[in-house]
């Protein structure tokens, strides 16, 4: 039981987060600046949400209650699950593209996608980039989930480092 106590605040944590992001990206709608879509900020507070998740698991391992290794499989448990929206996921790649997550797909999980390259885009890197630079948005083409051919996106990402993760969302266009 005392394992599962500091999993459990985490989990509470990641949906109270979720749950917040929800309510911020609506209320954002009906008044958005038409120069900007809604959704970019909904995507940037949702990795905002997830990136609070991810630091909260690095508290417990750095505070000695859990190990640094499980504090990882738990943040990539939690990313893997969660969704907002009808079919908002997280991805969460390391700095050097080897993936962590990709909306469940375990296929994908443990590749290295750092030369991954669509119409001429190497979005893996070029998504690192705006999140370790701090800019976050990246434009990308990739296929829907079950899909084949790549749709235009816009993604979202931060830069965790204590994990040398790169977490992300975005939306297709």
């Amino acid at each position: 039981m005392k394992k599962l106590t500091p999993i459990l605040g985490v989990v509470a944590v990641a949906l109270i987060a979720l749950a917040a992001g929800l309510y911020i990206g609506k209320a954002l709608l009906p008044g958005a600046s038409p120069k900007t879509d809604p959704r970019d900020e909904l995507i940037k507070s949702q990795i905002q949400s997830a990136y609070s998740v991810l630091d909260q698991l690095n508290k417990k391992a750095q505070a000695g209650e859990i190990k640094l290794s499980y504090a990882k499989k738990l943040g990539a448990d939690i990313l893997r699950e969660m969704r907002y929206g009808q079919d908002g996921y997280f991805f969460a790649d390391t700095s050097e593209g080897v993936n962590v997550v990709l909306y469940g797909d375990k296929t994908v999980e443990g590749k290295d996608r750092h030369d991954a390259n669509i119409n001429g885009v190497y979005y893996v890197q070029k998504i690192a980039e705006a999140a370790k630079t701090g800019n976050g948005y990246t434009d990308y083409f990739f296929p829907k989930k079950g899909e084949t051919t790549p749709s235009a996106k816009k993604a979202f990402s931060m830069y965790f480092q204590p994990f040398d993760w790169v977490i992300g969302t975005g939306y297709y266009r």
